[in-house]
């Protein structure tokens, strides 16, 4: 992306079918954030930054920018669309208004403490008691409250992808389903999509929703013993509206799985066994042995629809397989399916 380029002039009115031009502006609006972190740290202000072309080519302008509270450094940016005059009058329906956008993390550098912590907090699925996750969400609310939430679009890469998907998880259990982008969301699993034979992958995946679906059975029985009189909540049927897009590389261990956790659903059911397989897919594992205990948690990286996208496109290291960079090549080997849970 060049300073030097001119103004893109975006077809809105074509967004919604052309799903290479929206995660294309969605990918620069987030590569935004990181270039901002780095101007920060480098101290790079006014005509020295090196972050507006990232949103200025696409008609954004910077509204406000999201700042950690331990150390400092910038994770988000909401952005809105400003567009010429010419272009703007008979798609403000189409019109992404707005775009919070959630950077990952910074490997060097300031931030690259609380961004590795944070990292861990997302494995053990804790990321939502952080106060980062809790600056991101409250800052989403001001924004559907401010403007509604059919115009705002979120955005995230690696981290920022585990941030926003928690964002739009919280605002979906309240029935607002935000139109979503997320490249390379972090699946807290074994990487068994990386495995080559084909049986095998199929045979542990089968174990797995076998013991996954039988601790639910056995936990979640157990937790309505104690707690008859209580009202049963779903939140996995109440997430089944939301369709968030992600993108994901299958040469990438940190999100590949999501290939598998989708279409081995589509397995599942084939054969018959969609029942296990629907209880499989809501729960964790870790998740369930915490709840035995008495301890609430949430698997953050499961949800029940998506629009996946798969970057076939052959991968020369893990840096370019887990990259935001990837996410705006015209040439990429894309495969694409929608995919809806069956409550």
């Amino acid at each position: 992306m060049s300073s030097g380029k001119t103004k893109s002039s975006i077809r809105w009115s074509e967004m919604k079918n052309n799903m290479y031009h929206g995660k294309s502006v969605a990918a620069s609006l987030v590569r935004g954030v990181y270039i901002l972190e780095k101007d920060r740290q480098g101290k790079r202000y006014g005509v020295n930054s090196l972050a507006p072309p990232w949103w200025l080519f696409f008609n954004f302008q910077l509204l406000h920018t999201l700042v950690d509270d331990v150390d400092s450094s910038i994770f988000g940016a909401i952005y809105e669309l400003k567009p010429p005059p010419y272009n703007c009058s008979n798609n403000l329906q189409r019109n992404p208004r707005f775009v919070i956008a959630f950077r990952g993390t910074i490997t060097n550098g300031d931030s690259v403490s609380r961004d590795f912590k944070l990292d861990m907090h997302c494995v053990i699925n804790g990321l939502h008691q952080t106060s980062r996750a809790e600056i991101a969400i409250q800052a989403v609310r001001n924004m559907v409250t401010s403007v509604g939430g059919s115009n705002i679009w979120l955005a995230g890469h690696s981290l920022g992808s585990a941030i926003a998907m928690l964002a739009g998880k919280t605002m979906a259990k309240c029935g607002i389903y935000m139109q979503s982008f997320l490249f390379n969301p972090p699946y807290i699993s074994a990487p068994i999509e990386i495995i080559k034979d084909e049986n095998v992958k199929l045979g542990l995946r089968v174990a797995g929703s076998m013991i996954t679906a039988g601790l639910t059975i056995a936990v979640k029985g157990m937790q309505q013993q104690q707690q008859k009189s209580l009202p049963t909540f779903d939140p996995f049927a109440a997430l089944s509206g939301w369709v968030p897009c992600l993108f994901v590389n299958p040469s990438d261990p940190i999100c590949s799985e999501y290939k598998g956790y989708f279409e081995h659903g589509n397995k599942m059911e084939e054969i018959g066994a969609g029942k296990i397989e629907r209880l499989a897919t809501q729960n964790s594992i870790g998740c369930l042995v915490m709840g035995a205990f008495g301890k609430e948690s949430e698997p953050l990286h499961l949800i029940p629809s998506a629009y996946l996208t798969v970057n076939l496109s052959p991968s020369v290291e893990f840096k370019e397989a887990h990259g935001i960079l990837q996410w705006w090549k015209p040439e990429m080997h894309l495969q694409s399916n929608l995919y809806k849970y069956n409550l």
